[in-house]
């Protein structure tokens, strides 16, 4: 199953809601999210710096987590980025394609 990371950014909103409901209740929901989409939540870290939360997702397709994206970010309570991920073999089989490319102004 692909894996994706996602960094979350809470709105004013979506904090007075964590501080209100607490962290628990936040990996909660966003298991629940990820197992309507038919995927796996493997973990959920909060954290300081750009983003303010970060998730690790097993999930069926790309279709599907643009699904929960849409969802998750329509909620005006946070802003996802989705970032996927890519194993070590699916890395070699990437290096082993050829691919016509034409640099700029060359």
């Amino acid at each position: 199953m692909p894996k994706y990371l996602v960094a979350a950014s809470y709105t004013t909103e979506g904090v007075k809601g964590l501080a209100k409901d607490g962290g628990t209740k936040r990996r909660q929901a966003a298991e629940a999210a990820i197992k309507s989409i038919g995927g796996r939540l493997e973990g959920f870290y909060f954290a300081f710096g750009e983003h303010d939360a970060y998730a690790i997702v097993d999930a069926p397709d790309n279709a599907s987590v643009a699904a929960a994206s849409l969802a998750i970010n329509a909620s005006g309570a946070v802003q996802a980025k989705t970032i996927v991920l890519l194993t070590p073999e699916e890395l070699d089989q990437a290096a082993k394609k050829s691919v016509t490319y034409q640099p700029p102004g060359r």
